[in-house]
Formats: C-alpha cells, structure tokens, sequence
C-alpha cells in the first residue's frame, strides 16, 4: 500500500521510514521530545518522525531551492488528544465500564476535535510565516508556498536527498511548531515529496481494460475434479483449483446461518471508482446466487475530481471496488454498502475518505482492501492516521485492513517487515487462508495461505523444481514501529511479539479468512474483451483484499445477530473470543504433521484464450515465506478464521 501526502498506497501493499520511537498503543504519535519530556526545544514543540529515515547525510544533495514548491498539511491535535485516545481504548474494551457506549460525531467534535481558537492560532502562524492557507477542517489546515517560507515555519531545512535513484527534497531535522501552538499541532505532513502510492491487496488482479480468464478445468467445490494422469504430489493426486468461491460457499464456511446483515451498514474505501460498479454487481448477484441490490443498498460518496492517475494506476482500482463490493454482498447479501472513493491512492487523500466515513458516520464496519510497507510509514502519517482511527473507535467505528499479499515481504523488499495501516493498534488486521469449501458446501479446513509454484514438465512427468518459489501468502509478522496493544497481552507469544528483540510489539494479523487465489472468490467485472468491446466477465481473484470485505462481511452478520448494537473497534473482543468455539484454529497442516497440500491450477499463456497455449502448475498449499500457520495465535491468520459459533457468540 502507498498513501501520503505524497506517498500513494496500493490496495494491498510500501513506505520509507523514519527514524521513530515506536507508536505506543493507546498514545497518539505527537512528538516525541527533542530536549525535554515536554517535546519543547527552545520554545517549539518537536513534530517527531518529520525527517524521514532516508534523509541521510550520506543521500544529502544539498539545499533546496528556496523558490521550490511545498504542499503540506498540518494535523491538529483538537481539544484532548490523551483523553482521546483513552476513551477509545475505553470505549472498545468489554472489560470497561464504557464499553459500547458511543458518542455521535457532533459530540466527538465537541469533545475532542480542534477549537477555533487552536485552528486561528494555528492559521496566524502558518500565514504570518508566508504561507498560503488553501484548506480548513476540524482535523487539519492545508497549506502551500514556497521551501523558504515553509523552512520558517516549522524551523528546519530542506535539502535534498537521493532515493532509490530519485532525488526528493526533506526537512534535515525534525520539524517543530513554536509554542504558542504546541497544544494545537498533531503534526504535519507533506515537508518531504517523495511519493508514497497505496497498493490494493488483491492477488493476480487484472486490471478492467484487457480481459483477464481463468483456464479450466476446475472443480466445483474442493476436491470435485482430479486428473489421474498428472504427477503426483505429497503422495497422491493433487485436484484441480476450483473455479471461484461465491456467496453460498463462504457463508457456509464461516458460520452466516440464518444472519444476512439486515440493518447493517459496510463501508468500503479504495481509490477512485468503477464507472460500472452497480451493473457490474446486479449482474455478478444475479448470475451467482445472491440476491439482488435493493433499491439505494449500494451508494458511492466521490471526490469532485481525480490526481496522480497515471502514478495510481487508476484503473486498476476499478476491479478492488468490483471484489470488495460483491464479497460484502455474497457474505452479507442485505447489508447496505457505501463506496467512498479516494481522489488518489495518496495517504491524505485516503484519509480524507477515511474520514467522510466517520465524519458522517456513513457505516459502523470499514473495509480497506490497501496499503503500504512498514519500512515506507514515518510516525508523522501513523499520527495522523491513529488519531482518525481513535475518532472512529469512540463513535462505534471498527476499521478492517488487509494484512498484504507477500507473506513477509522479504522476496518484494528484501526485509522482513508488515504491511501498514494493518500494523495500527486501532485497526484490524484481515490475514489470508487457503480455503477448503466441500461438497454440499461443507467446510473442510483451511491452510495459512502462501503457496509455492511447480511448473509441469515439458513431458509431463513431474513437476519443475519441485515444490517451487514463493508465489505469495498473507502479510504478517511483527511491527517494529507500534508497541503490543492491550488487547494481545496473554495471546500472542512472545515469541512473535519480541521477535525483533527487545520490548513487546504489535504483531499482525488479528485474524483472517479466505485469500488464496487458488481457493479464490468468483467475481465478474466489465471488462475490455478480445474483440475490443467491453462486456462482462468473471474470473477468481484472492489476496488479503478478498479476506478484508469476507471478515467485513461477517462483522455485519455479528452486528445484526447483537441487535444491531455496532462492534466498533472489534480487536478486544476478537480476542477476547480467542481459543473458543468462535474460530477455526488454522494450521498449515490441517490434515496432520507431515501431510502437505495442493491444487494443480491451469492458466492461458496469454491471460485470455488457449491461443497460445496453456500452463499447468502445481501450487503447495501453507507454505507462506518464513511466517507460520500453527496452533493457536500465528503470524499468518492470528487468532484463526471466523468458525460456526463465531456470529452466534455475539448475540445479547
């Protein structure tokens, strides 16, 4: 994920860090003190994580030209950021004696969001230091002008630094604001310009112009369809990859009975939008068994316009709205969905959509199928981002990020490290299965996933390399930014938790569902067709994006089973759950020590039709990078998957 003033998330996927102290849980991100426990230095109050890691003296280019254009964003610290953050753990926490009890956007604003005094002072500094104001909210003031002008401001300077054989400018030293703002001042954001882009987290998505299909054969549920004649693998056939999951398969997996979301809202953010959107699901519902929209069941909230759609790859966007809203709807077919829409796949334009959503408090489950790596995240967005996540806790908000699409991210960066927004200690982190759905949808087991790619041999004998390279699994691991949440004490070992040494640290996911593209979800999309027309198609898609709406989705039936009584920020009580008959407890070897799984999966060479041929591989189940799938709380699936008794343990 990328997202930033500058910094694009993807949905699913990585920043540049700066040197942090860790985000400790339950504390906003404010500065931490450059001289004194108070964060003031001669008067000013340190904006702590303002100088990125890689502003290094070694990268320095030297000053930035005075006259060189800055956009920034200064993040308020409202009325009572301690009480804030407090009131959130609070307010989630069954064990409080303020568990539940929410407050209405107007009373968050009333309680906690910024005075107009803090914004005019805020506002008489920033433009008393030469700078243009060209925005104000109750959360931030945004501003433009030249370098020199924002050097005065926040008394540093920039220079510019080499990066990944780019050149970007930074402050040198950690930004401060004077102290006459000090209790006004969250952060700011926007000091450097290298760009951070959020991925979305969907595996193998195609994006919507050229079509993308599946080759068959497939099997209709797992294990439906094996080929006698292929190699044989783990000491016996391995069956073809089944077609697609859809909605009947997954509420029969995890648990949906008789609950269908009625009454309940989901709200979605991605970037961008599907022109296509509504037809696009009306089609998929009535083709695959799930009922139709109702009338106004599925809105969008957009920006009035669009940027960086060419850095975004924007329409690739297009089909991470299509999966997250026909998943919501295959698991929670009454539920109402809200699309919001981000102007760019930028950190401050995502958080802008965040915070429609809570604003207005549009929903009370927020799916987010994006994201970045940890190593791109710097303390002044993690502030900035937690402070909107506590604003949603204390309003009945829970927000769902998926956990990444590249196991522990060593094959894609080359260091161990988790994805965020899913390392924040206010959200939950959605970590991916192989799924296992039977015949009469029965739920069979699920693996962690991360699998391994065997290509089948020219003459068909065996499989290439046996059992292959990493080909992708569920992000997870341990945050070495965020200190270990309330909520995991006595759960996850520590093991894992101080895996990184030292003191005990977030570790991610908090719990999963399906993601294996090779156990996928069947989702249809208009796209570009071989003969240049667009028209409808369908394909299987996976990736901790189809986990993250699936778990959003089984939140809303847990909502509805409670009355209608919002989860809100759900960590507590997921853990709260933890080793009951609510989860499945996911092992990466569900059939027993030893015995390995896998499906054989078979693609067009050319993404569309047989015309080049096809290519028959192997795929080995449970085998996610150095992370692991084990009894009880793991890396890969945290807590496990939402079992049979997981919806029911939510009723009153």
């Amino acid at each position: 994920m990328r997202a930033s003033r500058t910094r694009s998330l993807r949905a699913r996927a990585g920043l540049a860090w700066a040197a942090a102290l860790p985000l400790v849980a339950g504390a906003l991100a404010l500065g931490a003190p450059a001289a004194d426990a108070a964060g003031h230095d001669g008067g000013r109050h340190a904006l702590q994580g303002t100088k990125p890691r890689w502003a290094t003296e070694q990268a320095d280019q030297g000053s930035t030209a005075g006259s060189t254009a800055v956009n920034a964003r200064v993040y308020l610290a409202g009325r009572d950021a301690k009480g804030l953050a407090d009131y959130a753990k609070a307010v989630a926490d069954p064990h409080s004696a303020a568990y539940g009890k929410y407050l209405s956007p107007a009373q968050v604003g009333a309680r906690y969001g910024a005075t107009q005094d803090q914004i005019a002072r805020v506002t008489a500094w920033l433009k008393k230091s030469g700078l243009t104001v060209t925005g104000t909210t109750d959360r931030y003031v945004t501003v433009t002008g030249e370098a020199a002008a924002a050097e005065r401001a926040f008394a540093t300077d920039l220079h510019n630094y080499r990066k990944n054989g780019h050149t970007y400018h930074a402050p040198s030293a950690t930004a401060s604001a004077p102290a006459s703002v000090s209790d006004a001042v969250l952060t700011v954001t926007g000091l450097d310009n290298a760009p951070r882009l959020a991925r979305h987290h969907s595996a193998e998505l195609p994006p919507p112009s050229p079509v993308f299909r599946n080759s068959g054969p497939f099997s209709t549920y797992y294990g439906s369809r094996t080929n006698e004649s292929l190699p044989s693998a783990y000491g016996g056939k391995a069956p073809y990859a089944i077609k697609g999951y859809t909605g009947k398969q997954l509420r029969a997996a995890y648990g949906a009975k008789k609950w269908t979301g009625k009454g309940v809202t989901v709200a979605i953010t991605d970037a961008y939008a599907s022109p296509t959107i509504a037809k696009d699901a009306d089609t998929y519902a009535a083709r695959n068994g799930d009922p139709r929209y109702r009338k106004g069941q599925l809105s969008q909230v957009l920006p009035k316009g669009y940027t960086h759609i060419d850095d975004c790859k924007a329409a690739g966007w297009y089909g991470e709205e299509t999966l997250d809203v026909e998943a919501v709807h295959a698991v929670a077919p009454d539920a109402g969905i809200v699309y919001v829409g981000a102007a760019s796949c930028n950190d401050d334009d995502l958080m802008d959509s965040l915070g429609k959503v809570v604003d207005g408090h549009l929903a009370d489950i927020v799916s987010n199928s994006w994201g970045d790596v940890e190593a791109n995240e710097t303390p002044d967005v993690a502030a900035a981002y937690d402070q909107l996540f506590q604003r949603g806790a204390v309003e009945g908000i829970g927000f769902y990020f998926s956990s990444g699409d590249n196991g522990d991210e060593v094959a894609n960066t080359g260091t161990k490290q988790v994805d965020t927004p899913a390392n924040s200690a206010w959200v939950t982190a959605v970590g991916g299965t192989s799924l296992a759905v039977g015949k009469g949808n029965g739920y069979l087991w699920e693996t962690g996933w991360g699998t391994q790619k065997a290509v089948l041999s020219k003459d068909g004998n065996d499989w290439t390399d046996f059992p292959g390279a990493f080909n992708g699994g569920a992000g997870g691991g341990t945050s070495k930014a965020v200190a270990q949440p309330f909520y995991q004490r006595g759960v996850v070992p520590d093991a894992l938790a101080k895996a990184n040494g030292g003191n005990a640290m977030r570790t991610v996911p908090d719990i999963s569902a399906v993601a294996d593209p090779n156990t996928g979800f069947l989702v249809g999309q208009t796209q570009t067709l071989p003969n240049g027309k667009l028209g409808y198609d369908e394909y299987r898609i996976g990736g901790t994006s189809l986990a993250a709406p699936v778990i959003a989705g089984v939140q809303a039936l847990a909502q509805q089973a409670r009355h209608g009584v919002a989860i809100g920020f759900a960590n507590p009580a997921i853990y709260q759950r933890y080793g009951t008959a609510a989860y499945h407890d996911v092992t990466d070897h569900p059939l027993g020590a030893g015995r390995d799984l896998a499906v054989v999966r078979v693609d067009f060479a050319n993404g569309v039709d047989a015309a080049k041929g096809t290519i028959t591989s192997l795929r080995s189940l449970g085998k996610d990078s150095s992370l692991q799938a084990t009894v009880g709380y793991d890396d890969v699936t945290g807590v496990g998957s939402p079992g049979a008794g997981y919806v029911s343990s939510y009723r009153p």
